[in-house]
C-alpha cells in the first residue's frame, strides 16, 4: 500500500508573536508552555502537549540566536542566516526595545551603571515584572545611551539611525537618555503621581529649547571637546538665567509685573483673589528656580522644585487647569511690557519651556 505525502520546504524563519512576547517577558520555556496551554491553544490547534513543548523550545532557540543581532538592529537587516520579511524584522526590533511604564519610572533619571543594575531584584519584586525582563530593558537603555552619548546632532535621529526604532519609541529613548545624562530626580514621593509620559514630554521641550542643539551652536574646531548637542543642557544659557532675578529683586518691576497680570486677568480667573494674593510668592518661586540652575544639584532637583514652588501652592488653592494656563500665558507675556527689563529673549527661552512643563505637571 502506498501513500502520498505533500511536502513543502521553505527557509523563511517563522515568528510566533505570542511566544515572542512570552520570551521578552522573561518566562522560562516551562512557564511559557503552561501559559499557552491555559490560553486554549491545544484545543484550537489539536496539537499535543509534547508538540507544544517542542514548538515553544524551537521558538526560544530562534529568539536566543536572534538576540545578538537585536543588540545592533542594522545587523539583523543585513544578515543572511535568518530569512525574515522586513515587516517582521521591524516588529522584532520594536518589541525588543519596548519597555514597561512601571519599570522605566523606577530607573528614570538614575545613572545607568552597575549600581543601579543591582537594584533590579527589588524593582522586579515591586513592579511584578520578571527579573529577566527588567535586565533586558535596563541593558537596552544602557546600550542606547552608550552608542549615542558621544554623537553630535539630533538625539532622536541618532537613535533611529542606529537602532531602527519608530519615531515614538526613539523619542521615548531620547527622553530616557537625556534624563540619565542630566540625572534629574524623579523618585521622590511628591513626584510619584507623574507618569513617564509626563517626564518624556518635558524632556522633549528641554531638548528642543535648553540644549546646545536647540540654538544650533557648533565648534569652529572640529577636534575640540564639546558637549553633546542634544544631551547636555546649554551651560551658558543656565548661567545667563541668573539675570532673570531682577524680576523679583527689583520691587518696582515685581509690582508692575503683578499689576499687568492682574489687570489682564481680572474677571477671567475663578481663583483671581488667590492668584493676586499669592502672585509674588509664585513669581519668586519660578524665577528662583531659573537662577539656581547653575548648580548641578539644582538641575537634578528641577522637577521637585517646580512641584514645590508652583504646582503644590496652586493645587492647595484648587486652581483649575484652565486658570493655570491663563495665568502662565499672561505671566509670561506681560514681561514684554516691562520697560526696565532687558532680557526678553532669555525669558522667552526659559518660560516657553517651563510653561509647557508646568501645564503637563499640573494635574488638577
Amino acid at each position: 500500500m502506498t501513500s502520498e505525502l505533500d511536502i513543502f520546504v521553505g527557509n523563511t524563519t517563522l515568528i510566533d508573536e505570542d511566544v515572542y512576547r512570552l520570551w521578552l517577558d522573561g518566562y522560562s520555556v516551562s512557564d511559557a508552555v503552561a501559559l499557552r496551554v491555559r490560553s486554549g491553544i491545544l484545543e484550537q490547534t489539536g496539537a499535543t502537549a509534547a508538540v507544544l513543548q517542542s514548538d515553544t523550545m524551537d521558538h526560544y532557540r530562534t529568539f536566543h540566536m536572534l538576540e545578538r543581532l537585536l543588540h545592533a538592529p542594522p545587523k539583523l537587516l543585513h544578515q543572511l542566516i535568518f530569512q525574515i520579511p522586513p515587516s517582521r524584522q521591524a516588529l522584532l526590533i520594536e518589541r525588543y526595545y519596548a519597555f514597561d511604564e512601571a519599570f522605566v519610572r523606577e530607573v528614570l533619571g538614575k545613572k545607568l551603571s552597575k549600581g543601579t543594575k543591582k537594584d533590579l531584584d527589588d524593582i522586579s519584586t515591586k513592579t511584578g515584572i520578571t527579573l529577566k525582563s527588567c535586565r533586558r530593558q535596563f541593558d537596552n537603555f544602557k546600550r542606547v545611551f552608550k552608542v549615542v552619548e558621544e554623537m553630535r546632532g539630533s538625539l532622536v535621529d541618532n537613535i533611529q539611525q542606529h537602532f531602527l526604532l519608530s519615531d515614538r519609541l526613539a523619542r521615548d529613548y531620547a527622553a530616557i537618555v537625556f534624563f540619565a545624562n542630566n540625572r534629574f530626580e524623579t523618585g521622590k514621593k511628591k513626584l510619584q503621581y507623574l507618569s513617564f509620559g509626563d517626564f518624556a514630554f518635558c524632556a522633549e521641550l528641554m531638548i528642543q529649547n535648553w540644549t546646545l542643539g536647540a540654538v544650533g551652536e557648533a565648534p569652529t574646531d572640529p577636534d575640540s571637546q564639546m558637549d553633546d548637542m542634544d544631551m547636555d543642557l546649554d551651560k551658558e544659557f543656565l548661567q545667563d538665567l541668573k539675570e532673570l532675578k531682577v524680576l523679583v529683586a527689583d520691587k518696582d518691576l515685581l509690582d508692575l509685573h503683578k499689576s499687568l497680570v492682574c489687570t489682564a486677568l481680572r474677571g477671567k480667573l475663578g481663583v483671581f483673589s488667590e492668584m493676586e494674593a499669592n502672585f509674588k510668592n509664585l513669581s519668586r518661586g519660578l524665577v528662583n528656580v531659573a537662577a539656581k540652575l547653575t548648580h548641578n544639584k539644582d538641575v537634578r532637583d528641577l522637577f521637585v522644585d517646580l512641584v514645590e514652588k508652583f504646582v503644590e501652592p496652586c493645587r492647595s488653592d484648587h486652581w483649575p487647569l484652565n486658570d493655570v494656563r491663563l495665568f502662565l500665558n499672561q505671566y509670561s507675556a506681560s514681561v514684554h511690557s516691562l520697560d526696565g527689563f532687558r532680557h526678553q529673549a532669555l525669558w522667552d527661552r526659559y518660560m516657553g519651556t517651563l510653561r509647557g512643563c508646568l501645564l503637563r505637571l499640573y494635574h488638577d
